[in-house]
């Protein structure tokens, strides 16, 4: 992997997305709070700093800005709308890779959601306007759509690559088998198929390393990962007034879970000299398969934290000592069977 794009003068670390060509800030700003926890002008200066930090690359999804349940009626398209104004605003379309997601529900209508052809074309069309642009870098599916063939997706995807909608195509929650379903369609159709993939992936919460991971890595699709601190878990037992997803996830039930590992991680932590939650997102920076961390900080405070944290160094000894604090399941089927 290339970790840097020559004659950047940042300090931010770059990587190719997968086998594209595609280079991406190894830190990625994630919206999910834009139009929730962060209103439009907060939104827009996390976004400026973003972009003096070095981060090229911004994912959304068309649900993000409310509750995401049709129901509630409020709140959907939100986020691509802050990203969309900001774009018009600061004119840096051209230095941004723009990544949003479709699947989720936009309506209460039975084809207002997943991955038909017909709910793709206007899903895209709709993100596009919100997003006030002509084109979005990385499409990606949410989530799988057992009940769409993965033929009529890509049929979907490239009609919008070929009008020059869609650069690249991603995938978002998918199991190992269905990365590796969906690039056998794609390239049984000539196409070059999935340029990433999206997984929860944190110290806390290692189970993709037994049969995702080893689907990316023989397909060459990148490693984009969500929730790094494992919804709050992993922030540490202090970690300040802006953690606010922390008691709404629950994660004090899971620190109670996971209070011995919790114990010996923070000791390790100090130790060292670091807060819990920087060195659980160096540890992903760490790992060869990843090539980015998604970051969905609600404040420029929680930006410069994770972008500090892209700078820590792990050493050997260190990385051992994670694995036994928080040891993974292996690969299959070595990890179950001969």
């Amino acid at each position: 992997m290339n970790r840097h794009e020559e004659g950047t003068t940042r300090a931010m670390e770059y990587a190719h997305l997968g086998r594209s060509g595609l280079l991406v800030s190894r830190i990625a700003l994630g919206a999910m709070n834009f139009g929730d926890a962060t209103g439009k002008d907060e939104a827009f200066e996390v976004l400026d700093r973003a972009v003096d930090l070095g981060i090229n690359h911004v994912d959304t999804a068309d649900v993000y800005g409310g509750p995401q349940t049709p129901d509630m009626n409020q709140g959907f398209g939100t986020s691509e709308e802050i990203i969309g104004d900001w774009l018009m605003k600061s004119g840096k379309r051209d230095e941004i890779v723009l990544a949003t997601k479709a699947y989720q529900p936009m309506g209460t209508g039975p084809n207002d959601r997943r991955l038909s052809a017909y709910h793709i074309k206007r899903a895209c069309e709709a993100s596009l306007r919100r997003l006030g642009t002509d084109h979005i870098d990385l499409y990606q599916m949410h989530h799988v759509d057992r009940g769409t063939p993965f033929e009529e997706i890509w049929q979907a995807m490239e009609q919008l690559i070929v009008e020059g909608k869609v650069t690249y195509v991603g995938s978002s929650n998918f199991a190992g088998w269905d990365v590796a379903t969906a690039q056998l369609t794609a390239q049984q159709r000539g196409l070059f198929g999935l340029a990433s993939e999206q997984s929860f992936y944190n110290l806390a919460n290692r189970a993709i390393e037994q049969e995702m991971i080893p689907a990316l890595e023989h397909f060459g699709i990148g490693l984009l990962t969500w929730s790094p601190l494992a919804r709050g878990v992993l922030a540490g037992s202090e970690p300040g007034p802006d953690a606010v997803r922390r008691t709404v996830s629950g994660a004090q039930q899971q620190r109670q879970q996971y209070a011995a590992q919790l114990t010996e991680y923070e000791a390790l932590c100090n130790q060292i000299g670091h807060d819990p939650s920087d060195v659980a997102q160096a540890w992903l920076l760490h790992q060869p398969a990843v090539t980015a961390v998604i970051a969905g900080p609600r404040t420029v405070a929680q930006l410069e934290s994770t972008a500090s944290a892209s700078a820590i160094e792990l050493d050997a000894e260190t990385l051992t000592e994670l694995d036994r604090i928080w040891p993974g399941p292996g690969v299959a089927p070595q990890s179950y069977a001969w």
